[in-house]
């Protein structure tokens, strides 16, 4: 996840203010989980921006981790439960199992986020689900800023955010929940807006190119 002094440098930024970075509803993932949402640990969960849309699915009982501790006590007035930790830490802590485990833009911050997500298995309940959400490497600005800037463009905050610490492809993130003993059930990714009509002209083929992050949704093996 990424660190403390990483994310408050989040807070103070005037391009992305802290309250909107930290309570992103992410409104389309919740929308699309599968029914019955029950327990739910939420692995990075900020300010709580999540909880009302779990809580509107049917979710019994919410869980967050959250490495900034400002950020996690936001929380607690969402969540039934909020540790604040790294993910690594805070995994034992907490009494499980959990039904639905959401990582929503955080395996890209850890040092090891496949075994991480070994780890999710331990407070896991059977046929649990595991949903990501990470930024796509394979897009095309960081194609477009390799060959025409000689840049690898880092920023304080977006695709390639300063704190992320691993990039994954459509094919990467698939393969190692596989690995982490997550068999995947469906990739999909947000609406791709004003690209959606070259995606169509190519047939999909330009797809892995224009989206700017995967969903993946996974099943505890």
């Amino acid at each position: 996840m990424a660190s403390r002094e990483c994310a408050k440098r989040r807070l103070s930024s005037g391009r992305v203010p802290g309250e909107l970075y930290y309570a992103n509803t992410r409104d389309d993932i919740v929308d699309a989980l599968p029914r019955p949402i029950g327990t739910v640990l939420d692995v990075g969960c900020g300010s709580g921006g999540v909880a009302a849309g779990l809580r509107r699915a049917g979710a019994s009982r919410l869980t967050g981790i959250e490495v900034v501790p400002e950020q996690a006590e936001l929380a607690r007035a969402h969540y039934d439960h909020v540790v604040a930790a790294p993910v690594e830490q805070a995994l034992e802590q907490l009494e499980g199992p959990f039904d639905t485990i959401l990582c929503l833009d955080v395996l890209e911050h850890l040092v090891d986020p496949e075994q991480v997500m070994r780890d999710l298995h331990g407070v896991a309940a059977p046929a649990a689900r595991l949903q990501v959400s990470l930024p796509n490497a394979r897009h095309v600005s960081l194609l477009k800023d390799l060959v025409f800037k000689g840049t690898f463009g880092y920023t304080e905050w977006g695709h390639r955010d300063a704190t992320h610490l691993r990039w994954f492809t459509r094919r990467d993130i698939v393969e190692a929940m596989e690995r982490a003993g997550w068999a995947v059930q469906r990739v999909s990714h947000p609406k791709l807006g004003r690209s959606r009509p070259l995606d169509r002209l190519t047939r999909g083929r330009s797809t892995e190119f224009l989206v700017g992050q995967w969903y993946v949704l996974g099943v505890k093996g």
